[in-house]
């Protein structure tokens, strides 16, 4: 896996450094505060806020100000998605005006009410206008702006090296490429080859994303696509360590803090699931953790009843989800059972 190695290196992004290359995709509803602490900590190189409608935070509605809060980690990276130029322009500038350092356009997100507002992944089907929202937030700001893309609308619209060419062009300064088109959602299995394409096309740094949760998959990637970089999303449901995981492997590091008994696992979701409530408010904050507290289920505790798990995930009193996990994962996992899991 000599690949591999080259993601302990640093990585200059328009003038901002980011200390290693392995990255924690931005994911809509789960890239939160709490979320992008716990992966930064474990050591991903960069990590990315969850998407933010680029309209409601120019206009202002609540809730957006948590989206792009700086987190006080060492690079804050904020992610905007929307179809109209002014609204992008004015939310780059919101979040730069909050500390962003980094300001990335959403132009990969398949999800059909993304995408059926002409925002997303379907702005691979109208490269100008794609441009003319790029043109509008790298105008707006002096923080350097990066793209993420898939590799176009559909298999008759492989177009992403056009747009990464055209998106330096206008002053881009790094694009992330996720290895599927749209029409193929998460199906299948990303094309990695397909990315060597884009970063064929251009000059600046290319990050590869798609189907990678090892190293094994980290080293892979970039051998076949050339990439300067790994993002990975979904593979850090029920463990945020991933990323920072497969960097300490790069490095031939220590890995920093995963969980490795019933105990500290137990101690690691409940304070997660502490902090999410802090963040949102208890009301909220049950609903916005119920997905986080199933994954880790699904994950570490498989073999968990049907009753035990419905408890946890439907109960109102914070106090009794505690202590259901604190059942869980303290009482019926054997002592050696994380080791393989992290």
């Amino acid at each position: 896996m000599a690949e591999l190695t080259t993601l302990a290196s640093p990585l200059d992004v328009g003038g901002v450094k980011i200390h290693n290359r392995v990255f924690l995709a931005p994911m809509s509803g789960i890239t939160d505060e709490p979320f992008r602490r716990r992966a930064h900590a474990h050591g991903a190189g960069l990590v990315v806020s969850e998407m933010v409608a680029s309209g409601e935070l120019a206009k202002g509605r609540a809730g957006c100000d948590l989206r792009i809060r700086h987190s006080g980690l060492p690079v804050h990276m904020v992610q905007l998605a929307g179809r109209e130029a002014a609204h992008m322009g004015e939310a780059a500038r919101i979040a730069a005006g909050e500390g962003a350092d980094i300001i990335d356009i959403n132009m990969g997100c398949p999800a059909k009410k993304v995408t059926g507002g002409y925002a997303g992944s379907a702005l691979m089907r109208d490269l100008d206008h794609a441009l003319s929202l790029i043109e509008a937030v790298v105008g707006a700001v002096s923080v350097p702006v990066t793209v993420k893309m898939r590799l176009g609308w559909d298999e008759s619209a492989l177009n992403a090296p056009m747009l990464a060419r055209r998106a330096e062009q206008a002053g881009v300064s790094m694009v992330t490429v996720h290895g599927r088109t749209r029409c193929q959602f998460y199906q299948g299995k990303a094309d990695w080859r397909a990315i060597a394409r884009v970063k064929q096309a251009v000059s600046i740094p290319v990050v590869a994303n798609g189907d990678v949760g090892s190293p094994e998959e980290a080293a892979a990637i970039l051998k076949l696509s050339g990439a300067d970089a790994v993002m990975i999303g979904r593979a850090h449901y029920g463990a945020p360590w991933i990323a920072g995981g497969i960097a300490a492997v790069a490095a031939a590091a220590n890995t920093r803090g995963i969980p490795l008994t019933p105990q500290e696992l137990t101690d690691y979701v409940v304070s997660h699931y502490e902090d999410m409530l802090a963040l949102y408010g208890v009301e909220s904050g049950l609903r916005q953790a119920r997905k986080h507290l199933g994954w880790y289920l699904d994950r570490h505790a498989p073999g968990v009843c049907a009753e035990q798990r419905k408890r946890i995930l439907t109960s109102f009193e914070p106090a009794k989800v505690v202590a259901g996990l604190r059942r869980v994962f303290t009482d019926s996992l054997p002592s050696d059972s994380l080791r393989s899991a992290a």
